[in-house]
């Protein structure tokens, strides 16, 4: 197994920490543990250099030409192994080595072809997408429905000014790219991956939550476009005061708890009560959470940012720093002990078991890279300090190749989340 040469860097010039990410990458190339051939690059950038993204696009690919696909986006955030730069100029890529013909760099000039057209099948695909364009989470369940899985994965672009995202194939040459120069403001762009990659590598995808339930599930009975109006047949804000206990006849009480609680939403009733029968007090991957946007006590209704629908579950429930720690050491723990052999020679187990392990990677772990998408209101403060949530993720799986961006939105299935991690990992045969 070839590790994906990574490298990532801050610095308030860019071409400064273009340089330094550099110096690594090509570290890494004259390594003999990491891949020597990549073609496909994953690029993500702090809002601090979106002006330049152009021009970082340029250098980079002008310095390695031998990569002819770029993919990726802007983050308030960005996050490589081990550490998270927020509110800092910063940079980081990843390279990977696929076979042109395993993948597929797409954007809104050049779309991703349905799953029963073209010679390509997409079987799951990296998403990045501009959360100003309309319907932007319709465009995303109509992209998984591109692929073979309906499964996709990746986030929303974030950024303090404005929001672009990266989208090059073959240094322009794919039919109908034309001239474009790879930076793009709205719509989606990212890659495809093909079923079956080479050498036995597959994709693995987690989602993890960062709310808590704050009461029982309920039924929707009554709603009208976004305004909630009964939960289990009794009136919606009427269900919510009882939950929360409080009253509106204490106002400014009632308004600082409202302000604290979001919604948790489930189409599936039968999955969400299996979850949550196995992980007490935690949200199963299916459930989307949503603000609260506003009471309505003529029709005794809530206001959430979405869309439900009479029929689907809906909890009350809080950010709680606890829960998403625990759920992401969870999601960790099971990507690796499903890739980690059921028998281990005495070697191999003293390797994965031994504190070095996190700082050396070893073949067992067969992951060969790993993207995290985070919520932008997560980060290293949320799980108490610098670099947190990112050091939580590398004691898990190891010192493996990470990049990733802090998003205004994450994407996983064939929807889009709130205050959740999306880590997915290239998987190595074995």
């Amino acid at each position: 197994m070839k590790l994906f040469p990574y490298g990532h860097a801050t610095h308030p010039q860019w071409q400064m920490a273009a340089g330094l990410v550099l110096a690594q990458l090509r570290g890494h190339l004259a390594l003999p543990g990491y891949a020597r051939l990549p073609t496909l690059a994953l690029l993500y950038i702090t809002d601090h250099y979106v002006a330049h993204a152009q021009d970082i696009l340029d250098h980079l690919s002008a310095e390695l030409p031998e990569i002819t696909d770029w993919s990726g986006t802007v983050g308030v955030g960005i996050a490589a192994n081990n550490v998270e730069y927020f509110d800092e100029p910063a940079l980081a890529v990843m390279l990977c080595e696929l076979p042109h013909d395993q993948y597929r760099v797409f954007s809104g000039v050049a779309p991703l072809p349905s799953a029963s057209s073209g010679r390509f099948k997409a079987h799951t695909a990296l998403v990045h997408a501009d959360a100003t364009t309309p319907d932007v989470a319709e465009l995303i369940d109509e992209m998984a429905q591109r692929t073979e899985s309906g499964y996709v994965f990746g986030g929303l672009a974030s950024s303090r000014s404005s929001s672009v995202h990266f989208a090059l194939s073959g240094h322009g040459n794919v039919k109908g790219q034309g001239a474009a120069g790879g930076v793009f403001s709205g719509g989606l762009s990212g890659v495809a991956f093909a079923r079956d990659l080479s050498g036995g590598m597959a994709l693995m995808s987690r989602v993890t939550q960062g709310c808590r339930p704050v009461s029982v599930d309920h039924e929707i009975t009554a709603c009208e476009v976004n305004v909630v109006t009964e939960l289990d047949g009794r009136p919606a804000l009427e269900v919510m005061l009882a939950d929360l206990g409080i009253s509106l006849d204490q106002p400014q009480e009632a308004l600082v708890r409202v302000r604290m609680t979001l919604v948790g939403l489930t189409p599936s009733v039968d999955r969400l009560n299996d979850i949550r029968s196995r992980h007490p007090g935690q949200f199963g991957a299916e459930v989307v959470v949503r603000h609260i946007i506003g009471l309505d006590p003529a029709r005794q209704g809530i206001a959430i940012a979405d869309a439900p629908s009479v029929g689907m579950k809906l909890a009350f429930c809080e950010r709680n720093a606890e829960a998403a720690r625990a759920d992401l050491i969870r999601i960790c723990a099971e990507i690796r002990e499903e890739l980690e052999p059921e028998e281990l020679t005495l070697e191999v187990a003293n390797a994965l078991r031994a504190p070095e392990a996190e700082s050396a990677p070893h073949p067992a772990r067969r992951i060969a890279g790993a993207v995290y998408v985070s919520c932008s209101g997560r980060g290293g403060p949320h799980f108490g300090g610098p670099s947190a949530e990112l050091q939580i993720v590398r004691r898990a799986l190891g010192d493996v190749p990470l990049v990733g961006f802090f998003a205004g939105g994450e994407i996983a299935r064939h929807q889009l989340y709130g205050y959740t991690g999306v880590l997915t990992v290239f998987t190595a045969g074995d």
